[in-house]
């Protein structure tokens, strides 16, 4: 795949790199106290955000597929990264992450970026609004300045910590919090383009230092000074054994990201009116991924929020995603002292407002009133990503929404036993004519209406087989609202035609679609059927069934449907015109 700059600059002027400018100058300021809070969520130290936000964020715009795509770490990955740090330590999180940046990377160059939408919307609702239960909850020890809990990877056991502790609440770290979160809710009603975390972190963080200081806890307390330099370039050591051992977190953060860049994309294309190329947004992913682990960054991925900020501060082009990591670059190298002064009571506001905005809780409420099985769904991803874990519930939430479209189109399928109406000239053939009475012992016409898959095909052959017993000499069967059919449909199909030749019945399909005649094509069933026992018309299939009978094995009907004469050996049979003429 060309990974070409040309569309993406085309008519670039002073006038946009001015805006692209001052739009990567606000949003790396936005990303800066994001990235040391999802690095100190994550379990991580905050200075490795830094390095993901601007190593990450660089390569996301120059390599990616959106525009205004802005890339770093995001609060989806917490729960994620902090689990993987848990069980299998910072220096595998790297391994995983440039592993995963290796399955992205090649997820955008055999073109699957549109797989990922298949992913069912209960699924992508109730994961991302578990995660952000886990982000909201994770952070209240630091916003009531709780002190010796242990971290626990399981929900429950985290909050038994927090109950155990709750006698060791810092009144001045829950002021420092107050101030923080009242700020961050406050300032966008003053300005919109000045960033609310930004402010609350600042101005908390000074309140604290000036009329408490040493009281809570710190950035520098609890992690160590942030360094003022550029990180050295360390290269993983890999090995097949331990590639093997973290496969499954590798492909987990991979799909995460790789479902979190998409919708940001999206959602960046709504808002600027343009369209991103999924393919190569995948590719811009994994590279920045398999590099970002080289600095210590932590995985990165699209940044629904700061790709928002993005686009209203005026963005033109990547260049701005570009500018933003040179901010955050800038930062670290000029500020990087200062910022150990930062209360980690002044990160957990920050962290829970985000957790707040990604919850998509109006979504969750609308799918939950809906009261079906996509219900069901929500509610049990949602459950399993708080109690277990991403992945669980994932697998979960995809099995169960196969289930139920399974059934649902399972619903669908219909076969009917049909017989020409003479009295109507526009419906060729009608069902409510057959009944015990009005039905034909030589001629069998079945419609098949959905979906013939491996979920209906034992039902659709059990229900054509029943005919047997009435050893009709021709079976006709009129798919043309059979869409698709699967190899297992085609295997019970075989079945049936096989079955009725071995009692000397003729069976005709006629109005096969495109994609089922495919199939008939690709098993060869067609040759065993025989190319003059498939019609595009059913009109036509009939007259060939007529033709088929033999007179001197008429069973002199007097209710054969298909003719006003009585007797199948009166001449006219053949002759006579019928409704499909």
């Amino acid at each position: 795949m060309k990974l070409s700059f040309r569309g993406r600059f085309q008519g670039y002027n002073r006038k946009k790199f001015q805006k692209d400018l001052v739009s990567g100058l606000i949003v790396g300021i936005v990303a800066i106290p994001l990235g040391m809070a999802f690095a100190i969520a994550s379990g991580v130290k905050p200075e490795y955000g830094l390095y993901t936000t601007f190593v990450a964020g660089i390569l996301i715009s120059l390599f990616g597929g959106s525009k205004f795509q802005i890339g770093g770490p995001t609060g989806a990955f917490i729960p994620i990264l902090f689990a993987i740090v848990m069980q299998y330590g910072y220096e595998n999180l790297l391994i995983a992450g440039f592993m995963a940046g290796v399955i992205l990377l090649f997820m955008g160059i055999f073109k699957l970026g549109g797989v990922i939408k298949f992913i069912p919307r209960p699924v992508t609702i109730g994961f991302t609004t578990g995660i952000a239960v886990t982000i909201f909850t994770g952070q209240i020890a630091n916003f009531l300045g709780l002190h010796d809990l242990q971290k626990h990877q399981e929900f429950l056991f985290n909050m038994k910590e927090l109950i155990i502790h709750i006698s060791t609440i810092n009144m001045y770290s829950v002021l420092t919090a107050v101030i923080c979160l009242v700020l961050i809710l406050l300032t966008p009603r003053v300005s919109s383009k000045i960033p609310g975390s930004l402010v609350g972190l600042l101005i908390s963080a000074v309140i604290a230092s000036l009329f408490y200081p040493d009281k809570v806890a710190t950035i520098g307390s609890t992690y160590g000074a942030i360094p003022n330099s550029l990180p050295s370039i360390h290269f993983p050591e890999l090995s097949m054994e331990r590639m093997q051992f973290l496969i499954k977190p590798a492909l987990v953060i991979a799909m995460l990201g790789g479902i979190e860049s998409l919708l940001s994309a999206v959602v960046a294309d709504g808002m600027s009116r343009t369209r991103h190329n999924s393919n190569r947004e995948l590719i811009g992913q994994g590279i920045a991924n398999m590099i970002t682990p080289l600095f210590g960054g932590i995985p990165a991925t699209g940044a629904i929020a700061r790709t928002a900020t993005n686009i209203k501060s005026g963005a033109e082009s990547p260049f701005s995603g570009i500018f933003h990591g040179i901010v955050v670059l800038l930062v670290l190298l000029i500020f990087a002292p200062y910022a150990s002064s930062i209360p980690l009571a002044s990160m957990a506001p920050i962290l829970m407002v985000v957790a707040w905005n990604m919850s998509e809780r109006k979504e969750f409420a609308h799918v939950l009133k809906t009261k079906t099985a996509e219900s069901v769904v929500l509610l049990i991803t949602f459950l399993l990503t708080v109690f277990t874990d991403l992945t669980t519930a994932v697998e979960v939430g995809l099995l169960l929404s196969g289930i139920i479209f399974v059934k649902h189109m399972s619903d669908l399928l219909r076969t009917a036993k049909v017989l020409p109406n003479p009295s109507d000239k526009h419906e060729h053939v009608t069902a409510h004519i057959v009944t015990e009475q009005h039905n034909c012992p030589q001629i069998s016409i079945y419609t098949v209406e959905g979906a013939l898959f491996f979920g209906v095909a034992s039902a659709f052959e059990q229900s054509i087989m029943a005919e047997i017993h009435t050893n009709p000499k021709v079976l006709l069967l009129k798919m043309g609202n059979v869409p698709y059919m699967d190899t297992t449909g085609t295997a019970h199909l075989s079945r049936i035609i096989r079955h009725f030749d071995h009692h000397g019945c003729t069976v005709i399909i006629s109005e096969v679609q495109i994609q089922p005649r495919r199939m008939l094509r690709k098993t060869r069933l067609d040759d065993w059927i025989g190319q003059e026992n498939l019609y595009d018309k059913t009109g036509d299939a009939l007259n060939f069934a007529l033709t088929k009978l033999n007179h001197a094995q008429c069973l002199g009907c007097k209710h054969f449907a298909f003719r006003e004469c009585k007797h199948l050996s009166d001449p006219r049979v053949i002759n006579v015109r019928t409704p499909f003429d």
